[in-house]
This record gives C-alpha cells, sequence and structure tokens, in this order.
C-alpha cells in the first residue's frame, strides 16, 4: 500500500516532466487547511492535495474551500482505492492524478487535466507572500512605500490598483519615455494588469531564497517594532526610606 511519504518525491519528477519549469513548496497553512504541495508554475499557483490509499476523505470538503480561495489550478494525487470514486468528491475543475505502485515504483498518470479556478482570491493569493516580496511588487509597479502600514493594507492597495485606471502623470511619464525611444506608447487600462501580477507573484515565489527572506524580515522587524522600554523604577519607597533615618 502507498503512503503519502512514498508517493512525494516521485510526484514532483512526474510533475516537473508534465509542466517543465516549477517550485515545490510543501505544507503550507491557507485559511483553516495545510496544503500538502503548491506547485509555482510561470503565472500560476498549483494547490495539490494527496490522498494516499492509507487517507480517507473526512476532511476533503473543507480542504477543497480553502484550495480554491487561494489557488489557479487544483489537483488531488490519489490511490488506486480512491481512483473510481475520487471524481464524485470534488468539483469538476479540480484535476486528478491517479498513482499505482508498479515493480516497486509509484506509476503516475494524469486522469483528469484541472481548468481555471474561477473562485481564486487574489487577495488570499497574496498573503502567500513575505514582507520583503510584497516590498518589490510595490518597487515594481513604483507605489510608494507605506512605511511603518501592515501587510494587510498593502494587499488591499495592490488589488486596488489592479481596477484604477492610470492618472494623467503616469500616462504623460510613459508617453514620454515611448516617445525617447522611438515607439508608440502603450496605454494600460489599469496601472496594475492582473495577468502580470500573477506572473510576478510566480516569479518571487521561483526566487525565493529562505535564509535571505528571514534575514530580511528580521531586519525589517528590528527597525520597525518600537523599542519597548520596562517600566520606570520607582523611587517613592527609597526617599521614605531616607526620610525615616533623618528624622531618627
Amino acid at each position: 500500500m502507498l503512503k503519502d511519504k512514498d508517493i512525494r518525491e516521485p510526484l514532483f519528477d512526474y510533475l516537473e516532466c508534465e509542466y517543465g519549469k516549477t517550485r515545490i513548496i510543501e505544507e503550507k497553512m491557507m485559511g483553516s487547511s495545510r496544503a500538502d504541495v503548491i506547485m509555482v508554475i510561470t503565472g500560476a499557483l498549483v494547490g495539490i492535495e494527496i490522498k494516499s490509499d492509507a487517507d480517507t476523505y473526512t476532511r476533503l470538503e473543507s480542504q477543497i474551500k480553502d484550495y480554491d480561495k487561494y489557488f489557479d489550478y487544483n489537483i488531488v494525487v490519489v490511490g488506486s482505492s480512491h481512483a473510481n470514486h475520487v471524481g464524485e468528491h470534488i468539483p469538476e475543475h479540480w484535476g486528478i492524478i491517479t498513482v499505482d505502485e508498479v515493480e516497486n515504483q509509484c506509476d503516475f498518470y494524469f486522469l483528469r487535466r484541472p481548468e481555471l479556478n474561477k473562485k481564486m482570491r487574489l487577495n488570499r493569493k497574496l498573503e502567500l507572500l513575505w514582507r520583503p516580496e510584497l516590498a518589490a511588487l510595490q518597487e515594481m509597479y513604483n507605489m510608494p512605500k507605506y512605511n511603518g502600514r501592515s501587510k494587510a493594507f498593502v494587499r488591499k492597495t495592490l488589488i486596488e490598483w489592479t481596477k484604477l485606471p492610470l492618472t494623467k502623470a503616469e500616462i504623460t511619464r510613459i508617453k514620454r519615455a515611448a516617445k525617447a525611444e522611438g515607439k508608440e506608447p502603450i496605454i494600460p487600462e489599469t496601472r496594475i494588469n492582473v495577468t502580470d501580477l500573477n506572473k510576478q507573484i510566480s516569479e518571487l515565489l521561483f526566487e525565493r531564497d529562505y535564509e535571505k527572506l528571514l534575514e530580511e524580515i528580521a531586519a525589517y522587524r528590528k527597525e520597525h517594532t518600537p523599542r519597548r522600554r520596562g517600566p520606570k523604577k520607582s523611587t517613592r519607597v527609597r526617599r521614605i526610606r531616607r526620610m525615616a533615618k533623618i528624622n531618627k
């Protein structure tokens, strides 16, 4: 019987063959569920839930709701005991990969390809980014730094910019740049194009360096967290004792 630990590494090799450039992130909290695998591909994130022959569908309903909020595509990977009826438990836009044990090795097969998940919420997807990665997006799109503002505020502003038209000053700047290069100006409909933003999110996750990011986050917290001072020690008791000695 194949178990989760038997499936993972061979699965990652299979996905790389199927999708080309990928990055795998394991065991990531999203909402009230934990995603078994997040696969980063160009311009999209794929949520992958593994149900080995040893697993049940007990938590699958709530997991589906959370996966659909965060990822552009979703796939369930199932052992042979689930293959015939897993389709009854998942939405039609979810993909299905089956895995069998053949000559002591995992044999994978795409029973159903995933379709674009229209329930994905961009604000949820942005929650997967760390502070330095959000800062990189702010710089990329010429946004203010919003020093001292929360990550939630930055995420909200990014989404607002996907709906706001360019200002006259921004349009003038684009026209001047295009004229200097001898090109026709291309004026975007909004400050941030959603397709481009999704692509940039993937690129940031492709390039994520955990050690470097942890150092940057620690430095940010040190710079922006107010220094805590202990309570001021009272001198009242010492004064009382001093006066008592004098009055003896």
